[in-house]
């Protein structure tokens, strides 16, 4: 997280006083239940003031990494020692906090960095919460995804996330093969170590299709690349700009008149001298205007029509 010096935060005593459903009352006062407060993705100064209120007030606060949470209160003036709870916390854990909820505490879930849950633990920890009849507050904020989608000039009004595909290149293939009919903007996580797997995978599925790189989202060198995967390749390699978080947006499939069932069968063949029977078939599903599901089907005749 970059660091940003930052003002003194304003008591909350100064502050409009919340009331309401969004969890305190009157007397801005915390109710018990548990706050899921989103925190910056970078820029320090990128948090609200109601999540201040929110992680200064609560009975307990659990994080991903407390030095990097310890880090972050520093920077806000905030004086408290968090709790540690992440994706490979045991039962007993989340037992605690059932308990805490229980007494009567509120208690403040948030991750390293932007929205909890979102790529993030927290999920079976929510869904214990809300079984136990205990309330859940969302106190929003910064969220990677939506930060690119806002930037990056792609179709904003559908978008699907799907978040960190597999590591290995056959698997994330067939993940890519599966998203590659649907008419959305693809939003996808990705570490600077395989990130240029990732854009040649793209290419070999999603031929046609533009994509934009967005890393270092709200940080001093913020950066989006936009353009074919083959481009983006080389921008990346000749910059060596392949660093910190990364978020990949891959255009939707362009309408297309659809190939003929004869230059699907030939193209076809051509590709699955090279590739898996999915992958190929994927491919020319994005060249051919035909969906995935009748491309593979096609495929599937020639063995039988070889059997013969």
């Amino acid at each position: 997280m970059t660091e940003h010096p930052v003002s003194k935060p304003i008591k909350s005593t100064q502050r409009a006083r919340m009331s309401g459903r969004n969890g305190s009352d009157p007397k801005g006062v915390l109710k018990s239940g548990l706050y899921v407060v989103a925190t910056p993705i970078g820029n320090s100064k990128d948090i609200t003031l109601r999540a201040l209120d929110v992680l200064a007030q609560a009975d307990k606060v659990y994080c991903e990494d407390t030095r990097i949470t310890k880090k972050l209160f520093s920077l806000h003036g905030i004086q408290r020692k968090p709790d540690s709870y992440h994706e490979h916390s045991s039962d007993h854990v989340r037992a605690e906090i059932l308990r805490q909820l229980e007494g009567g505490l509120s208690v403040a879930l948030i991750s390293d960095a932007g929205t909890p849950l979102i790529s993030d633990p927290g999920y079976r920890l929510v869904k214990d919460v809300r079984d136990a009849g205990h309330e859940i507050f969302s106190v929003p904020g910064a969220s990677s995804p939506i930060a690119a989608l806002s930037i990056a000039g792609f179709p904003s009004d559908r978008f699907l996330f799907a978040g960190f595909l597999p590591p290995k290149s056959a698997a994330r293939q067939t993940a890519l093969s599966e998203l590659v009919d649907i008419p959305v903007t693809l939003v996808l996580f990705e570490s600077p170590k395989r990130l240029t797997g990732l854009l040649k995978d793209i290419e070999a599925v999603m031929p046609d299709r533009e994509a934009a790189v967005c890393r270092e989202m709200t940080k001093a060198f913020e950066e989006v690349l936009v353009g074919a995967p083959a481009e983006l390749i080389e921008t990346i390699d000749a910059n060596a700009s392949a660093r910190g978080e990364i978020v990949v947006l891959i255009n939707p499939p362009a309408e297309r008149e659809k190939m003929s069932e004869s230059d699907v069968r030939k193209s076809l063949r051509i590709a699955m001298q090279s590739q898996p029977l999915k992958t190929a078939a994927a491919r020319v599903a994005a060249l051919s205007g035909w969906s995935k599901r009748d491309v593979y089907q096609l495929a599937l005749t020639f063995s039988d029509e070889e059997n013969e």
